[in-house]
């Protein structure tokens, strides 16, 4: 069975460092690229960052995301977290290793882990 499993979410203090995990469970990533996409409450999904099957990341700021095939795994180390990144954090693989991760065109996706900001 093909599954992304998402884990490393949870209740974090403004300003507090969280790193998700994603890993993947009855394929290789070797082949795909990876996005970190998010919800919040009342909004639409959006992307945080992709990255491309050789490690080529989309990193913005305060989030930076990497990948060790070797363990079949990708992360987001998300630092100086903010109440508004309050979300349901998903990650999600696309077939072709380029760094593009369309939301309406990715191939797999996990069920998703919560990442609550608040004191």
């Amino acid at each position: 069975q093909l599954q992304l499993v998402e884990s490393g979410g949870g209740l974090v203090q403004p300003g507090g460092s969280l790193r998700l995990s994603c890993a993947a469970s009855g394929f290789t990533l070797d082949y795909y690229a990876i996005g970190w996409f998010r919800q919040a409450p009342g909004k639409e999904r959006e992307g945080v960052s992709c990255i491309s099957n050789s490690g080529s990341g989309t990193n913005y700021g305060r989030f930076t995301i990497s990948r060790d095939n070797d363990k079949n795994t990708v992360y987001l180390q998300m630092n100086s977290l903010k109440p508004e990144d309050t979300a349901v954090y998903y990650c999600a693989a696309r077939r072709g290793g380029a760094i593009w991760c369309p939301p309406n065109g990715m191939d797999y996706w996990g069920k998703g882990t919560l990442v609550t900001v608040s004191s």
